[in-house]
């Protein structure tokens, strides 16, 4: 009996990975957490603050960030501010879940009230 062997096309796949691989850096999910989970747009600077690293290192990963389109950079005057590209809130998980194998990864997704 052959099992049935889901597939994610070629361009997705090499999308996915460019999206993912701009996660893998612990001080990166910080600003994007800082960035996600304010109610107003952020400074540069608040940004600083609420992840403690230096202003270069944060414009690096901001930068790195909106080239993915995880956010949104918007010159004001002198200042920059970020927002979060809301559509990555469905876009990732999505992702996660193609991935996954959508049947598959819900049956898998931790535990249940049960247990």
């Amino acid at each position: 009996m052959n099992a049935k062997v889901g597939q994610v096309r070629e361009e997705r796949a090499a999308e996915y990975a460019r999206w993912f691989a701009c996660l893998a850096d612990g001080t990166r999910i910080r600003v994007l957490h800082a960035v996600a989970s304010a109610d107003r747009p952020l400074t540069v600077g608040d940004v600083v603050d609420a992840v403690g690293r230096s202003q270069s290192t944060v414009s690096r990963h901001l930068r790195l960030l909106a080239d993915e389109g995880y956010v949104f950079l918007r010159p004001d005057g002198v200042r920059t501010l970020v927002t979060v590209n809301a559509e990555c809130m469905v876009d990732l998980p999505a992702a996660a879940a193609e991935i996954m194998g959508a049947a598959g990864f819900a049956e898998s997704a931790g535990p249940t009230e049960d247990g």
